[in-house]
């Protein structure tokens, strides 16, 4: 399947692995990218630019075919080494970064200077156009279901996508709630050209997380996710376990009082315990909506052949008999 976003990024499949924390490292990426898609490092995961360095020189030693690094720009009293995180992928050879968060406008010179693309991630029409004003190649669009932060705006993908396909020139793909093929067709049809999975990459065999994790996933439904720090305006979609309860219920309890501190024990530094020891209950982490379409925890080659073969199934016999009336005629005999 060939779209303006393979075109762009030089790969076979319009599937992109957004960038995960602690997620994110060379076996996650390299899998997605040795199966056809675009697999990302998150950068801010490895800690300094000397490990996102070693992260890049261990991915290609997995892959020969293009991969990306997730870059997420926050405020903090003490920011990350960004420059420093810049410099390593410009000299790395990176072709394509992810950046996420803050305005990327800062560190375009640099990456477009040495033939970066850059697809930014947005949750909303006015910041995907202020995403293309600025000079990023392409935009992923996040929608209310997505895991991590949905922004404020609580828009799903069904208006969303059409909504930034009216506005947008550059091309963007679908982010939140994407699993399978049917979505992706239905992401073309909306005016995107790929989408974006991070759950349902991490209920994989590579992904690079706790069993427990990907087995909390496969035992999810849909209505197991839960929005917290609404009250502090930086909301985020997490799993629910007795963490996020906590939280939840300080939310409730404090009102418009509460600040960042009183929550910090269930959302600061949590992803160790759960990533790494499996520590279910440890407190917050990103997770989207589309739990309730996982159903197995297959290789990523397996679920990246599964997506195309179903979007190329549905396009090529399901829609097109829906043209030549056939479809209808066979609803008709079933109903005599």
């Amino acid at each position: 399947m060939k779209t303006r976003i393979t075109e762009l990024f030089g790969i076979e499949h319009p599937i992109i692995q957004g960038g995960m924390h602690m997620v994110g490292y060379a076996e996650m990426a390299a899998a997605v990218s040795n199966a056809g898609g675009l697999g990302i490092i998150t950068g801010l995961t490895q800690g300094t630019p000397e490990n996102l360095a070693k992260e890049i020189a261990r991915c290609r030693e997995m892959t020969d075919k293009p991969f990306g690094v997730n870059l997420t720009f926050l405020p903090a009293v003490t920011p990350p080494d960004y420059p420093g995180f810049v410099e390593v992928i410009v000299k790395s050879g990176i072709k394509a970064v992810e950046t996420a968060g803050n305005n990327p406008q800062k560190w375009l010179p640099a990456l477009k200077e040495a033939g970066i693309k850059v697809i930014h991630k947005c949750t909303s029409v006015r910041h995907s156009l202020k995403a293309e004003s600025i000079g990023c190649d392409a935009v992923s669009v996040d929608g209310f279901e997505c895991g991590g932060h949905p922004g404020e705006d609580d828009v799903g993908n069904w208006v969303l996508l059409p909504r930034a396909a009216e506005e947008l020139k550059i091309p963007f793909v679908a982010s939140g709630g994407c699993a399978t093929g049917s979505q992706l067709v239905a992401a073309l049809a909306l005016g995107a050209e790929g989408m974006n999975m991070g759950t349902r990459f991490m209920a994989t065999v590579e992904a690079p997380v706790h069993e427990n994790v990907k087995q909390a996933i496969l035992q999810a439904t849909e209505l197991d996710t839960r929005l917290i720090m609404r009250p502090l305006r930086n909301t985020e979609r997490v799993l629910n376990n007795a963490g996020v309860e906590r939280l939840l219920e300080k939310e409730r309890t404090l009102g418009d009082k509460i600040t960042f501190a009183d929550i910090a024990p269930e959302v600061a530094g949590v992803y160790p315990a759960i990533m790494k020891d499996g520590n279910m209950d440890a407190g917050g982490w990103s997770c989207g909506m589309v739990v309730g379409l996982i159903h197995d925890i297959p290789t990523v080659k397996a679920l990246i052949d599964g997506i195309m073969s179903e979007a190329d199934d549905i396009i090529r016999h399901r829609l097109a008999r829906f043209l030549d009336g056939s479809a209808a005629a066979e609803r008709a005999k079933t109903l005599a």
